[in-house]
This record gives structure tokens, C-alpha cells and sequence, in this order.
């Protein structure tokens, strides 16, 4: 069974139009978990009035803003699947991607979608945005000797049972580096994408997150 997470945090003119595309490219008996830190654009009401016309749609509710990777193993531990799909809300990772990544788990532990290999790619990135990312992705690959193209993804499916023996230390939003720091013998594929810039809304990066990543790289690599 898929489980689609997807923390969300002032999303709602993204949710209804990811959700319609998730619902109609995911297998029956898949469903979608969102993980919502009390927005205050009215997210979680959104998903609730979407919920009456997608039974596989589910809400989970936390009272403040608690940060992304608290919010995506919140979800886990409310899935019932046993393959984990992370996504963002923002559209930027393409739902009709979503069961290629999950079923690519027939053969490996985690799959990630990655925007480095030949057919992937960067839509609408400004330069700033590309500089920080490959700036990002060299300190991951110095400090936790993480091999593969695109460590920085946040668009992966990995199986329930690494994701719960994972001790997770990162606080910030790359869940995928403290797997890879955590499980360093798992079989692990990249499928290409092509990943777009938000489609509405403000994005969330800015010098508090590069911090907050940079000292999640530090708890994984000495903690």
C-alpha cells in the first residue's frame, strides 16, 4: 500500500489541485496523508472539505508551526502503508510521478527523484536558488559521504520499515540525508524529474533554513 505524505504549511491554493492530480494517478488503495502545522492561509480546511470527496485523503493537525521534518514522520506513524511517497505541496514535485517512484521499491529500499540524472531537470529556478542548492549538496557529500546524484531531492519513496529505524536528528527539511546517513547498506535507485518552481505561494527557504540545514548536517555527522 502507497502512502503519499505531504507536509503542508500555508498551501492551501496548491492542495486541492495536487490532491486531484495524486487521486487520479495513484492505485486503488493508496492514500494521502497531509500533515498540516496549524496555517494559517486555512490549509487544513481546505483539506477537510476535500476529504468529503476523497476518501483517501487524510489530515493530520498540529498545533503550531513544528517544522517539516517533524511533520513528514508524523506522518509515517499515522500511514498505514508500508511504501512511504514524500512530496512536497507546493507542486514543484509532478504527482504522476508518485507510483513510478513507489513501485521502483519492488527492487530497492528508497527511491529517490532526482533532477541531476539525463531526462531530469530545473523548470523556472532562479540563479540564487541553483547556487545554494549545488553549495548544499557539496557539504553533504564532504560531511556524510553520501554518493548518490541528487542527495538534496525531497521528492523519495523509501519502505515503512527504514524510515522506523531511522534516527532522525535533522530538524530542517532534508529528511532524505539523514536516511541515507542512517542506512548507508540499502538499495537505493534515482529515477530523473523535472522539478517546477512552486505553483502558488511564497517559498519557504530562506537564511533560517540554510542555518537549520547546516546544523542538521552537523547533528548527523557527530550525533
Amino acid at each position: 500500500m502507497i502512502s503519499v505524505i505531504i507536509p503542508t504549511y500555508n498551501e492551501r491554493g496548491n492542495i486541492a489541485l495536487l490532491v486531484s492530480r495524486l487521486a487520479a494517478v495513484l492505485p486503488r488503495g493508496s492514500e494521502m496523508v497531509v500533515v498540516d502545522d496549524n496555517s494559517p492561509d486555512g490549509t487544513a480546511a481546505a483539506v477537510e472539505e476535500l476529504a468529503a470527496g476523497y476518501p483517501s485523503l487524510r489530515l493530520v493537525e498540529r498545533k503550531g508551526k513544528l517544522g517539516l521534518a517533524s511533520a513528514v514522520v508524523a506522518g509515517a506513524a499515522a500511514a498505514h502503508g508500508d511504501r512511504l511517497v514524500v512530496m512536497d505541496a507546493d507542486l514543484s514535485h509532478p504527482p504522476e510521478a508518485v507510483p513510478l517512484l513507489a513501485s521502483a521499491l519492488d527492487a530497492c529500499d528508497l527511491a529517490i527523484g532526482s533532477r541531476l540524472l539525463r531526462g531530469g531537470g530545473v523548470s523556472s529556478w532562479p540563479f540564487h536558488r541553483r547556487v545554494i542548492s549545488r553549495g548544499a549538496e557539496f557539504l553533504a557529500r564532504i560531511l556524510l559521504g553520501v554518493k548518490v546524484s541528487d542527495p538534496m531531492s525531497g521528492f523519495f519513496a523509501v519502505r515503512q520499515d527504514v524510515f522506523a529505524k531511522t534516527r532522525f536528528r535533522a530538524r530542517g527539511y532534508k529528511l532524505l540525508l539523514n536516511i541515507l546517513a542512517d542506512n548507508p547498506r540499502i538499495r537505493v535507485k534515482e529515477l530523473p524529474y523535472v522539478f517546477s518552481d512552486r505553483h502558488a505561494g511564497e517559498t519557504k527557504l530562506g537564511p533560517g533554513e540554510v542555518l537549520n540545514y547546516v546544523l542538521d548536517l552537523l547533528r548527523m555527522r557527530f550525533s
